[in-house]
């Protein structure tokens, strides 16, 4: 099976998407780690990805896409794989269509994790971090420890500034205008498939291979 997962930050296709890959026994892709393992592994695309990153400039979408079209074509991916989050926006995906076409492959479902702003901000705000360790609390789910108990270790816990509620609506707003065209797409060529992102995680991965069974 090969999939595209879509959604907003905080919407939790992460976790979904490892759940599902480990399942199905798939790769899951996202950009972030195939740009780090190329640069890592100093592969052709990666040394050029480099001089980018080193310079404190975004990589060009020319050489990301070149670094999916290798990533699809090792040897884990040959039964399908699972794209966390790419393509972001029209323009991306009109270049990978046909990308997947050349490769002989074809996409047979974009999952969208459907989760209102007010659950997003809820989720993201509440994060915080430690300055000593970095381990990573929220104040709902994980709270983080009392301060006395985090004297030894001179703990400072923080709220990083993009977790604030006006940074993350402006980078909501930023996701739908760039994604919402996306969708539409994807809903026209009859590949969506529209799941809850809100409710716990186990209610979310069960909704989801509920409506992938009735896609398959």
């Amino acid at each position: 099976m090969r999939l595209v997962f879509l959604g907003p930050p905080g919407a939790g296709k992460g976790t979904q998407a490892t759940r599902l890959a480990n399942e199905l026994g798939i790769p899951h892709i996202s950009t972030g780690e195939i740009l780090r393992a190329a640069i890592a592994r100093s592969t052709p695309t990666g040394i050029e990805a480099k001089a980018y990153v080193d310079g404190g400039e975004l990589v060009p979408f020319a050489i990301v896409l070149r670094l999916v079209e290798d990533r699809l074509q090792e040897d884990d991916a040959r039964d399908g794989w699972l794209l966390d989050g790419f393509p972001r926006n029209l323009e991306q995906a009109h270049a990978l269509e046909p990308l997947i076409e050349k490769l002989g492959q074809n996409l047979d479902h974009v999952v969208f994790f459907e989760v209102a702003d007010d659950e997003v901000v809820r989720r993201l705000s509440g994060r915080r971090v430690c300055k000593t360790c970095s381990e990573t609390f929220h104040l709902e789910f994980s709270p983080p420890p009392d301060p006395q108990d985090c004297a030894p270790r001179q703990c400072e816990i923080f709220q990083r500034s993009d977790d604030s509620e006006d940074s993350i609506r402006n980078r909501l707003e930023v996701y739908s205008r760039e994604t919402d065209p996306l969708v539409g797409h994807y809903q026209e060529s009859g590949l969506l498939v529209t799941v809850s992102g809100s409710g716990p995680i186990d209610e979310v991965e069960s909704a989801l291979r509920e409506a992938l069974g009735h896609r398959r």
